[in-house]
C-alpha cells in the first residue's frame, strides 16, 4: 500500500490548472459503447479510476488510441458479446464504480446487460434502484444471477428499448446518464422527471446531441429524449474539474497562501465560490480564472438571524456533496462555528476522528451531521499518520496535513489517484513538501 509523507507548514504560491473532470469523463467514456463510429474526447484525466474504465472497454473489443495526453480516440465497432456475458467481466465491473453506466449503453446497443452492484468509495450505502427502475421503465426484464452475483438485465432478441415517462425516486447523476444512454436509442419518446442536471449531464448530453441523439431540455430537470435508430461519431472536449478547483481553494485558505487557479470555466462552478466565501475565503473571478489571496483570518459568516452557518449538500444547482469534506478541513481553522451537513453518505464524514487526533474542535453529531469549530489559526494542527477512507476524505486530509506542525503520513494513497492526477507533483510546484513512500 503507497503512502504520501508529508512535511507541513509551507505556504503555497504559484498558478495551477484543474484536470479534467473525473465524473463527465467517467460518463462519456462510457458513451462511446452507444455508436461503431470513432468518438475522440479531450481533456480526460489520467487517474487511476479513468485508466481502470479505458482498459475495462478495451476487453470487450472497444479499440482505443492515445492521441497525445488527455486526448483519446475510441471505436466500438466489433464488441465481445461473449465476454461482456462472462463472470470475469462482471467481477472487473464489480470493482470499479464508473462501469455501472456501462449498463445503459450495452443494453441500448446489444440487448443485454449485466448490472453488478458497484464497488469503488468505502462512504455508505450507494443504491442503484434507480438506474434498474429506469431500466425497467425502458421495457428491459430483469433477474438476478447467483452464480454471477450481478442483476442481468435483457430485451427479446431482434427488439429495441421502448420509451417511456418516469418520474425518477432520486435526481441520481449517474443514475440519470445510464438512463439518459439507453433511452437515446430507445423507439419513441423518453421523458425523465426529476433528472440530474449538472454539469456533469449537460456535457453528456451535449456530446450525443453532436452524435446525432435527439435531447430536449438541457441543463433543466426535465429531459425529453427522441430516440433513434442509430448514433455516428463525435468529438468532445471535457470540462475542468470542479472538485479539482474547490479542493485548490481549500488548500489555499487552509495554507493562508496565495494561488491563481487557471482556466477553471467559472460559470460551470455553481454555487461552490460563494460557498467558500461563506467560510470567509476571499475569492476574484479574473476572466476564466479564480485568484486567492493571501489571508491571515477568515471569519466564518452567520445567517443574518445570527444563527450558526449551515453548509449542506444538495441536488444541483446546489453545493455538490464531494465538496463537503474540503470545506469542512478548512472551517477547522476559520474563526466561528459551522455545522456541515452531508445528506447523501452515511459513512463520509467518519474521517474526522483523524482531525480530531490532529487538534481539530469537531463534534461529529451523528453519520450526516458535523460542527466544526474554527481555530482561527491560532493553533496549529499537529501531525498524524492516518488512512484514506475514500477519494474525497484522502484529499481533505492531505490538505490539513499539510497545513500541520511536523510530517504526517497517508497512507492508502490509491483511494487520492483514483480522483487527482499526479497530485503530489502540481502540489510540490506550488511549494508543497510531498513525497511518495
Amino acid at each position: 500500500m503507497s503512502s504520501f509523507v508529508i512535511e507541513g507548514g509551507y505556504r503555497l504560491s504559484g498558478t495551477i490548472r484543474p484536470q479534467g473532470a473525473k465524473n463527465e469523463a467517467l460518463e462519456v467514456i462510457c458513451a462511446v459503447l452507444l455508436t461503431k463510429e470513432e468518438v475522440v474526447i479531450s481533456n480526460v484525466p489520467e487517474i487511476l479510476d479513468v485508466r481502470n474504465l479505458i482498459l475495462l472497454l478495451e476487453g470487450i473489443g472497444v479499440k482505443v488510441k492515445r492521441l497525445d495526453k488527455g486526448k483519446y480516440s475510441f471505436q466500438a465497432d466489433d464488441l465481445d458479446t461473449s465476454y461482456v456475458e462472462s463472470a470475469e467481466f462482471v467481477r472487473k465491473c464489480a470493482a470499479l464504480r464508473g462501469s455501472v453506466m456501462i449498463a445503459g449503453p450495452l443494453l441500448a446497443r446489444l440487448g443485454h446487460a449485466y448490472f453488478p452492484k458497484p464497488g469503488g468509495d468505502k462512504i455508505g450505502r450507494r443504491r442503484v434502484d434507480t438506474h434498474i427502475s429506469g431500466m425497467l421503465n425502458l421495457g428491459a426484464s430483469l433477474h438476478y444471477d447467483e452464480q454471477k452475483k450481478a442483476y442481468y438485465l435483457h430485451i427479446p432478441a431482434g427488439t429495441r428499448l421502448k420509451g417511456s415517462y418516469m418520474l425518477l425516486d432520486e435526481a441520481s447523476v449517474t443514475g440519470t446518464a445510464n438512463i439518459l444512454m439507453a433511452s437515446v436509442l430507445a423507439e419513441g419518446r423518453t421523458v425523465i422527471y426529476n433528472a440530474a442536471c449538472e454539469p456533469y449531464i449537460q456535457q453528456l448530453s451535449k456530446m450525443l446531441v453532436r452524435m446525432g441523439a435527439k435531447i430536449e431540455g438541457i441543463g433543466s430537470n426535465l429531459l425529453t429524449i427522441t430516440g433513434v435508430e442509430a448514433l455516428g461519431g463525435a468529438e468532445h472536449t471535457i470540462l475542468p474539474d470542479m472538485i479539482e478547483v474547490g479542493s485548490f481553494i481549500g488548500m489555499a485558505a487552509m495554507n493562508r497562501s496565495s494561488i491563481t487557479i487557471r482556466d477553471v470555466s467559472y460559470g460551470n462552478l455553481g454555487i461552490i465560490p460563494e460557498s467558500f466565501r461563506r467560510l470567509g475565503v476571499d475569492l476574484e473571478q479574473r476572466g476564466d480564472d479564480i485568484f486567492v489571496p493571501e489571508q491571515e483570518s477568515y471569519v466564518i459568516e452567520s445567517f443574518l438571524d445570527g444563527s450558526i452557518m449551515t453548509i449542506a449538500d444538495a441536488p444541483w444547482p446546489g453545493l455538490t456533496p464531494d465538496l463537503l469534506s474540503v470545506m469542512l478541513v478548512v472551517a477547522t481553522q476559520c474563526r466561528g462555528s459551522v455545522l456541515i451537513h452531508q445528506k447523501m453518505f452515511e459513512s463520509r464524514l467518519f474521517f474526522v476522528d483523524h482531525l480530531i487526533d490532529m487538534g481539530a474542535q469537531i463534534l461529529l453529531c451523528d453519520p450526516h451531521r458535523a460542527v466544526v469549530i474554527g481555530h482561527d489559526h491560532k493553533f496549529q494542527l499537529k501531525a498524524n499518520n492516518m488512512l484514506s477512507p475514500d477519494i474525497r476524505a484522502g484529499i481533505a486530509l492531505l490538505i490539513a496535513a499539510m497545513s500541520a506542525k511536523g510530517t504526517s503520513v497517508i497512507g492508502n494513497i490509491e483511494q487520492i489517484d483514483r480522483g487527482y492526477e499526479d497530485i503530489d507533483l502540481r502540489l510540490n510546484a506550488l511549494g508543497a513538501h510531498i513525497s511518495r513512500g
